[in-house]
């Protein structure tokens, strides 16, 4: 992998199962970090709100992981694959069971934007994906 991994994300761990380190790269024109996930590890369900624009784009930079928003099927993300998230939209992203996993994330400039945390995904949830 290209981008640093960072140091262990403990300011957000309590969001997380598992561990996962963050990488900011940049706070210029648009802030972004390199999140490195290990295997199995996940975020919690999420919202990126905002009255206006907001949201976030994720890139795949190393490994295998996955997406998904709520009521909809999980995407697999590899090295390359982009994801859009709209504002406003249920959402959690993480890494496989067997990989490590890697992405840049994007935060989309919006008007009164705020990250909302939800519930965990659960271990059900989690373990139908391959």
């Amino acid at each position: 992998m290209i981008f640093p991994i960072g140091e262990p994300n403990t300011a957000y761990a309590e969001y997380f199962t598992g561990n996962s380190y963050l990488a900011p790269l940049s706070t210029e024109q648009i802030s972004f970090s390199n999140v490195t996930f290990e295997p199995g590890c996940r975020n919690n369900w999420h919202i990126h709100k905002a009255d206006t624009g907001g949201g976030q784009m994720l890139v795949g930079v190393a490994g295998r992981g996955w997406y998904q928003e709520e009521g909809k099927p999980a995407i697999e993300i590899l090295p390359g694959t982009v994801i859009h998230i709209p504002a406003n939209v249920k959402h959690w992203h993480g890494a496989a069971k067997d990989s490590w996993f890697a992405h840049l994330a994007f935060s989309v400039t919006g008007t009164n934007t705020e990250n909302i945390w939800l519930e965990p995904v659960s271990d059900t949830e989690y373990e139908i994906l391959k």
